[in-house]
Formats: C-alpha cells, sequence, structure tokens
C-alpha cells in the first residue's frame, strides 16, 4: 500500500512517501491527555447541552501574564500540541531541519470568547478600553501560528476554516505537505472554544441543539447536539524517518479526500452524495476498498438530518451491516472543528486498545440508518483499515483513512 498515491482523478501525492502518526494530544470534557481521555470515552458522560472542559488550566504553558491575552482555542491547541509533541519525543528530537516541519490547525470561530468579550468592552466602556490585543487574539491561524513560534517551525505554518470539516481536512492536508515530500514533520489537528453565551444563543436559535440535554447520534429520539469544546494534535512524520529514530508509531495515514454537497449552508444533502463521495475518494487515495474497511468513526451529531444523511452515504458506500459504527460525540459532544482531531486521536487509541468505545446516549437506533452502530458498551476489535468523518456548515466534507502500524 502506497499512502496518498495518485487518485483516478489525478489527485493524490507522490508515490512511496508514507506518513505515519507518533504523537498524540487531546482536550476533551471527558478528559485531558490521551490516558484520562481513553477512560472517558468508555464512561457514561454528563446530562446537558454543554461540555466544557471543567478545570481546563494552560498557564503552565504560558505563565500568568500570556494566559490572560490567550484565547481559550489557543490554550487548548497550544496543550494538545505539547502533549503530542512531547509524545513524540520531544522538539529536539523530532523536529529535524525546520525548513521542512510546519504546523496545520484548524478552527471554525477561531478567539471567538476574546471577540466576544472585547465587545462587552467596547459598549459598556468605549472603544479606548478595547484591548490591543483583539485582533491576534481574534485570529483563526493564532493556534497554527502559536505552535509554529513555540516549536520553532519554519515550514507551512497554516490553518484551514472549514466549519465542522476543519480538523479532519487540517490532518490530512498536513500530510500530503509530508507524502509529497515538502515536509518531514507535522503538528496538525483542531482547536474550537464556542461555549459562551452569544455562540450558545446562536445554536439554540437554529434549533441545533439538543432539546434533552443527551447527544444521541443516530437514535430513533435523536433531537439535537450538546455543545463541546477542545482540541487534538497529532505529530505526522514521513514513516522512514520514524523508523529510523526509533519513534512509536501509533498508525498510518494512508489516505483522504474532501468534497462539497454544493447543496445549502447549514443541511447536509439528504442523500449524503457528497459524502459518500468523499468516503469513496479517500479510500481510492488509500488503494483500500470498502470490504476491507473495518471501523467508521462517524461525523454522528445527532442532529436528525446530519445523522439520516451520514446513515445513507454509510450504507451507499458500504453496504449493509458495513463496518462498525461508532460517534464519540456522545460524550465529548460536538466540538464543532476540533471534532474531527480528536477523532483522529480517538481512532489511534482505538487501534492501540484494539476496542471500538460506543456511541454514548444511543440506545434504540433509527430503523431507518441501516448501519451497524456500537451501543450499550464498547467492542473488542481487531484493528483494521478506519474511515473517520468530519461534515461541516457549509457543505463541507472532509474523510480520512487510518489504518494501523506494519
Amino acid at each position: 500500500m502506497l499512502a496518498l498515491s495518485p487518485g483516478p482523478d489525478g489527485s493524490g501525492a507522490l508515490a512511496g512517501r508514507r506518513v505515519v502518526i507518533t504523537g498524540l494530544g487531546v482536550v476533551a470534557s471527558c478528559g485531558v491527555g490521551t490516558e484520562a481521555f481513553w477512560q472517558g470515552l468508555l464512561e457514561e458522560p454528563p446530562v446537558g447541552r454543554e461540555r466544557p472542559v471543567v478545570g481546563f488550566d494552560a498557564s503552565h504553558l504560558f505563565g500568568p501574564k500570556e494566559v490572560r491575552r490567550a484565547d481559550r482555542f489557543l490554550q487548548m491547541a497550544v496543550t494538545a500540541a505539547d502533549e503530542a509533541v512531547r509524545g513524540a519525543g520531544g522538539i529536539e528530537a523530532l523536529r529535524g531541519d525546520p525548513e521542512r516541519a510546519g504546523s496545520y490547525i484548524g478552527t471554525g470561530v477561531g478567539g471567538f470568547q476574546t471577540l466576544c468579550e472585547q465587545d462587552r468592552i467596547l459598549l459598556e466602556k468605549g472603544p479606548s478600553r478595547v484591548s490591543p490585543f483583539l485582533v491576534p487574539g481574534m485570529m483563526c491561524n493564532r493556534a497554527s501560528a502559536e505552535i509554529s513560534m513555540r516549536f520553532g517551525l519554519r515550514g507551512p505554518c497554516e490553518c484551514t476554516v472549514t466549519a465542522c470539516a476543519a480538523g479532519t481536512q487540517s490532518i490530512a492536508n498536513a500530510a500530503r505537505l509530508i507524502a509529497t515530500g515538502r515536509c518531514e514533520v507535522m503538528v496538525a489537528g483542531g482547536s474550537e472554544a464556542p461555549i459562551c453565551e452569544l455562540g450558545v444563543a446562536g445554536f439554540t436559535n437554529m434549533t441545533a441543539l439538543t432539546r434533552s440535554g443527551i447527544s444521541k447520534p443516530f437514535d430513533v429520539a435523536r433531537d439535537g447536539f450538546v455543545l463541546g469544546e477542545g482540541a487534538g494534535a497529532v505529530v505526522l512524520e514521513e514513516r522512514s524517518r520514524a523508523l529510523a529514530r526509533g519513534a512509536h508509531i501509533y498508525a498510518e495515514v494512508a489516505g483522504a479526500a474532501s468534497t462539497a454537497d454544493a447543496h445549502h449552508v447549514t443541511a447536509p444533502a439528504p442523500d449524503g452524495g457528497g459524502a459518500t463521495r468523499c468516503m469513496e475518494l479517500a479510500l481510492a487515495d488509500a488503494q483500500i476498498s470498502a470490504s476491507e474497511v473495518t471501523h467508521i468513526n462517524a461525523h454522528g451529531t445527532s442532529t436528525p438530518l446530519n445523522d439520516a444523511a451520514e446513515a445513507e452515504a454509510i450504507h451507499k458506500a458500504f453496504g449493509s451491516p458495513g463496518p462498525a459504527v461508532t460517534s464519540i460525540k456522545g460524550v465529548i459532544g460536538h466540538t464543532l472543528a476540533a471534532a474531527g482531531a480528536i477523532e483522529v486521536v480517538a481512532v489511534a487509541l482505538s487501534i492501540q486498545h484494539h476496542l471500538i468505545p460506543p456511541t454514548a446516549g444511543t440506545t434504540n437506533v433509527d430503523p431507518s440508518c441501516e448501519i451497524d452502530v456500537v451501543t450499550g458498551g464498547p467492542r473488542d476489535w481487531v484493528p483494521g483499515p478506519v474511515v473517520s468523518n468530519s461534515f461541516g456548515f457549509g457543505g463541507h466534507n472532509g474523510s480520512i483513512v487510518i489504518v494501523p502500524p506494519e
């Protein structure tokens, strides 16, 4: 298998440059750090329309003055990236040529909390009291830039802003930079901190949030998502380089794809056509057949339209019953642009533990969703190829294929 090799449409990357994951980092409501996060995925989540990361503190990475100026999305991104880099052996062992090492962190709303806070100050105290740190604090590219500066990564430093598909697409885009030979190392992922009064009001008034306080992906009684926050980060390396330095390899990025529904700004295409094509292109990129896929980490937001469209897309691409499907949003809520990155971390940990976490909150799978949803408890699993999906407002679709290390 050649990772990210040319697909049927001529896209894809240089054959022979395989991309592996050598570091993992995560901040989520069920746990900060990979060990706590994994344990949290196997436990019952709380009830409520929001999934904040309670007690989160990044002052050890920023210092008392700097942390007050750093938006929460930035603090979470740096925390996840720091864990991933340390887990990959530390920056001095990892980075190599800094011109061939970079960062790629996606977000949807960036420094949203900074923007909201400074808007309040403007209204209450006037323009002269608005912080000079407003603009750098709210920039969507701030997390990627900060990680670049902290670790001395002087290669590509980029940010994908494709709503809830951004985390998946950032990792895929970073992997292509390695597969094409531009880079040797990338720190990639996604971060989002949308839980504030304005954010909750916006999602509530568009009727996207659950009324029951329970996320129920693919359940017949699903009624909207739980709003989450968090960050996920991975260290990507060219495989032979990782092997040469004796790095632990969690998984391999075998392929990826993105498409657009071209349908509606918030609603997915009801037939799942764009999502189906995205998964099929990702499998073609990985040179893997649908029958080889053993697990799908679904976008699975718990909204009526999204879950129906994704289930239809999975059914079209893989048949019935198809691979085992889970959505970790039943535990962590929908973390928007961070979701795909956190889910790639979850997939890597599933491979490591030979276990698929259950879809928490789901007790009665909608009979119209003709897919094999993992419910009731974790499922033992012999690791094989995995597809992880992310679909965002605007019709953005992203799929990435992760396979166990050889």
